[in-house]
């Protein structure tokens, strides 16, 4: 009971695998997933205030540090999965919201428990830094995908991921975006040239449609 239940839960997240079922040469976990999703944010929230945003930096750390953490209680559902319908996105997410919910009002002490209400909360929203950790979360899925297409993984859901990261990523209007699309992303293509995978090709596709 109390924090040291939560503190003791964060383990968890170190033996959920990302795309289970498909072959991967490196598998990487939520809570891999979820630290590197905090750096590309911090490095994402500097180009917005380079720009004359202002950022609450408080908010984008609980938010990206912890947007992961239900999946504890219901694994790491494939993408296309998740996203098939809008229905099912709003199910999966209910049920979440619900057995985290449960989670906080049974260890949680009474004095914390809006602060972990705020902490644990779905982040992704229209605030700078929901769009902020949107766009992290979708990073974190190029490089994964990326990583596995450089070395030739012909695992189709792979293209799909990095296909559909781009996309979303594109789509979201942010000074960070540009940047990303601009100066990070030809970077990342230029790595992929040796792929028996047409990685350009795929990038290419994905900015165009």
């Amino acid at each position: 009971m109390g924090i040291h239940t939560y503190f003791q839960s964060l383990t968890d997240l170190e033996r959920i695998i990302r795309c289970p079922g498909k072959f991967k040469f490196q598998a990487h976990s939520v809570s891999e997933h979820s630290w590197k999703v905090v750096q590309y944010a911090k490095t994402l929230a500097d180009i917005e205030e380079s720009n004359g945003a202002t950022v609450d930096w408080k908010k984008l750390y609980e938010i990206t540090s912890s947007h992961d953490y239900g999946e504890i209680f219901i694994g790491d559902i494939k993408t296309p999965v998740k996203h098939h319908s809008l229905e099912l996105r709003a199910m999966l997410q209910q049920v979440e919201e619900g057995m985290v919910a449960h989670f906080i009002e049974e260890h949680i002490p009474d004095e914390f428990k809006p602060i972990f209400r705020r902490q644990l909360r779905e982040g992704k929203d229209d605030s700078l830094e929901g769009l902020i950790l949107e766009v992290a979360d979708k990073m974190d899925q190029v490089y994964e995908a990326f990583a596995e297409l450089q070395r030739g993984n012909t695992e189709k859901e792979f293209i799909v991921m990095y296909r559909t990261a781009l996309i979303k990523i594109k789509g979201i209007k942010l000074h960070c975006v540009d940047y990303f699309l601009q100066h990070i992303l030809p970077d990342l293509v230029r790595e992929g040239t040796r792929s028996p995978i047409d990685i350009e090709g795929i990038t290419n596709e994905a900015l165009s449609s």
